[in-house]
């Protein structure tokens, strides 16, 4: 493999990683100013105990995800120094902004948050958690209005020529409401809020398992069901106008999406299948004229192909295509489980149905797959373009740096974020186990907790 390839193999990894605990932290962040605003508001011990317990689980994400996100910053001075050259001026906006709006927000209110509980009011500690979530939410808002300034530039001109070419910012808000930005920020978001919610949902249903626990779990899996059912139907309606604006925006992803040579009428959704390269076909399960529905309204409207393109400009199909619809089932998925688990506590069962409670317990992994799938998606199908239409990825790399050079940092950072990775699961997995805090109400042999708040369930 040469630098280029390598470069992205290892940015694609340290991302990947990092992309674990970010939506977390994003997701915990509604949950707990939903639960604490409970609080606040009918002064109930249990909602205090759910929101003290999610607490320390978002201090474990927020810290994993710091650590593992400086590592980027570094990769693009090493690895991606052209890149970094050519949009320094359009990224160091965005990112100057993220450090202003968001760590500084999130950071300067999570002592308050993580240790305010006896030393400040109920409402400045409200506060300070609001505080904290929305520094993560703005988080989110200036990484991906950088990354979607690389799919949809905006707001912009290039200055210089050849290797001294840069783009520099013309309108800043341009910059930031490029065409793009609005719609990916939203299904973006929507993501990071699934996979706090179903982190909810598995340490919830773990702890009816094991029968631990169970007015603090019965609490956290009906509100989080409620929540979760609520932000699926919105992600549906997300992921249909994102998809829209692809056509519009890098109408080759959309065909490497649904793997498209031809342009075509009628051109049919593929439910699940793969792609034969060599061949340029598409065996799969198909419904006609859906895809050509969906994207412009009409079933009888031509979806373009990749053949109505430069063929170097075309990303790798197979990957764009699984990825896609990787992503789409993993949504069907979280959608079964949720909508299975609310019709067994509408008839009171869910707590004897063993075999969903399981389902649950691993269905926390369904969101996480579906954003890195929705990442690769992004990522993959702009390729060959690191800035769309501008600047080839190829142009992007170092110079400087050669292949062991890539390799070794590779392996080293891959052991690092591995280790990293393991100490988040046993930090994760003994808070579970070590169950919520039980102020005033003492734990009965096995670790059963009976609350004086619900006596008669789960007796």
């Amino acid at each position: 493999m040469n630098v280029e390839m390598l470069s992205r193999i290892q940015f694609a990894m340290t991302s990947g990683f990092h992309y674990i605990y970010p939506p977390l932290s994003i997701g915990l962040g509604l949950f707990l100013v939903l639960v604490e605003g409970i609080y606040l508001k009918t002064k109930n011990p249990l909602y205090k105990q759910i929101t003290q317990f999610w607490v320390k689980m978002f201090a474990i994400t927020f810290a994993l995800g710091v650590a593992t996100g400086l590592v980027q910053l570094f990769g693009f001075g090493t690895n991606w120094a052209r890149y970094s050259s050519y949009v320094g001026d359009v990224f160091g906006s965005a990112l100057g902004a993220e450090g202003i709006f968001a760590f500084f927000l999130e950071a300067g209110f999570l002592g308050v948050m993580l240790f305010g509980w006896e030393k400040v009011s109920a409402r400045v500690h409200y506060f300070s958690t609001v505080m904290v979530a929305l520094g993560a939410h703005f988080s989110a808002v200036w990484i991906v209005v950088a990354n979607s300034w690389m799919q949809t530039p905006a707001g912009f001109r290039i200055v210089g020529e050849g290797s001294q070419a840069k783009a520099v910012v013309t309108d800043f808000w341009q910059m930031v409401f490029n065409p793009s930005s609005v719609d990916r920020l939203t299904h973006v978001v929507l993501g990071c809020w699934l996979a706090g919610l179903f982190l909810v949902l598995s340490v919830s249903a773990y702890y009816l398992l094991r029968r631990k626990y169970l007015p603090f779990a019965q609490t956290c899996m009906k509100l989080s069901l409620i929540s979760t059912a609520v932000v699926l139907v919105l992600q549906l309606i997300s992921a249909d106008v994102t998809a829209r604006g692809v056509a519009i925006n890098q109408p080759p992803k959309l065909a490497a999406m649904e793997g498209i040579y031809e342009t075509t009428p009628r051109a049919p959704l593929n439910l699940v299948g793969w792609v034969n390269t060599e061949t340029e076909e598409v065996t799969s399960i198909k419904i006609p004229g859906l895809l050509s529905f969906l994207t412009y309204r009409d079933i009888n409207a031509p979806v373009t192909g990749l053949k109505a393109f430069p063929r170097d400009e075309w990303p790798n199909v197979a990957a764009v295509f699984q990825a896609y619809h990787a992503m789409i089932a993993m949504w069907g998925l979280m959608a079964l489980v949720v909508a299975l688990a609310i019709w067994q506590v509408k008839r009171g069962r869910l707590e004897k149905t063993k075999w969903l409670l399981w389902a649950l317990i691993w269905a926390v992994l369904f969101p996480q797959v579906a954003n890195q799938a929705g990442w690769m998606t992004a990522e993959m199908g702009r390729q060959p373009w690191i800035v769309w239409g501008l600047l080839r990825t190829s142009e992007g790399v170092s110079r400087s740096i050669v292949t062991s050079q890539v390799v070794g940092s590779l392996i080293t950072l891959a052991t690092i974020y591995l280790a990293l990775l393991a100490l988040f699961l046993y930090l994760v997995d003994a808070k579970i186990k070590h169950g919520p805090e039980e102020e005033g109400v003492p734990s009965e042999e096995g670790g059963v907790y009976r609350s004086p708040y619900n006596q008669n369930r789960g007796e």
